[in-house]
């Protein structure tokens, strides 16, 4: 991802979580503190290949925290412990593709090489079943429960342990 693709990744993130909103500065800033975490994804297969049909964005952070829902970070915690999915989001079309399931798994080699033994997020937008199926698992903390609810009711901490799935498939 580039600063380039940021009117697109917009416009992918007012489709796909349009309970969701984030400013454009929350995506900027994401970008400029963690660039190798901000991929696009391209549309494949349709008249005009090449548009971004979908985007991730993650980052070191701290396990046991989430950051707000359109919330800058300021800066990336020296003492990070985890990697932290802030979203992934696909136009319809590429839903089913496999598109998700190769991004999940760039980040999990992303994550182990950065030496980091966990992978954590915030599901929502009914995907917990998604994450589950990655290795996630929820993790109740009663104090996340008001930065959760920043983004909705059924928003779920989840973590995934790579210490304890080395050797499995991402």
């Amino acid at each position: 991802m580039t600063a380039a693709d940021l009117p697109c990744v917009l416009a992918v993130a007012a489709q796909a979580h349009p309970g969701y909103p984030e400013d454009e500065a929350v995506f900027t800033e994401r970008l400029a503190l963690s660039a190798q975490g901000c991929l696009c994804l391209e549309e494949t297969g349709l008249e005009e290949s090449g548009r971004v049909g979908g985007y991730v964005v993650s980052h070191p952070w701290l396990l046991g925290q989430v950051p707000a829902l359109n919330s800058q970070l300021g800066a990336l915690p020296d003492s990070a412990d985890t990697y932290y999915i802030h979203d992934l989001a696909l136009l319809p079309q590429l839903r089913g593709s496999g598109a998700a399931n190769e991004v999940v798994a760039q980040l999990v080699r992303l994550a182990r090489g950065a030496g980091f033994a966990s992978l954590a997020l915030a599901a929502v937008n009914g995907s917990a079943g998604f994450w589950r199926r990655h290795g996630f698992r929820e993790t109740h903390d009663a104090s996340l429960d008001r930065k959760l609810a920043s983004y909705d009711d059924a928003a779920r901490y989840m973590v995934r342990d790579l210490a304890t799935d080395e050797g499995k498939p991402e």
